[in-house]
């Protein structure tokens, strides 16, 4: 089965950690994710903007890896903001609560 490649970059923009997300999160991608992200979260201080344009696709090991991130950065009273979700993934974040615990734009 081809899926659409997953792809993280990460980006200072001012004094904001911007980090831009595309293909999909599952399963088999969701290791590179974590490592990525998790590494975002223990060198940058800040709040961490996520922007998902460019994601296609997130399974709930996407998601429970976004909550351990949240929980990292609310240790210094920061948040996630998430930007430019496609509808089908914002439906998502509704149905599971978590459009309470992330900003979302």
């Amino acid at each position: 089965m081809e899926c659409s490649e997953f792809k993280i970059t990460k980006e200072l923009v001012g004094d904001k950690t911007c980090i831009f997300l595309s293909g999909e999160i599952d399963i088999y991608t969701c290791q590179t994710f974590k490592s990525e992200l998790n590494e975002v979260v223990n060198t940058f201080k800040g709040d961490l903007y996520i922007d998902c344009k460019e994601l296609s696709y997130i399974d709930s090991t996407g998601l429970g890896i976004l909550v351990g991130a949240l929980k990292e950065i609310r240790k210094d009273n920061n948040n996630i903001y998430i930007c430019n979700l496609k509808d089908n993934i914002k439906k998502l974040f509704i149905i599971t609560g978590l459009d309470k615990l992330f900003k979302i734009d």
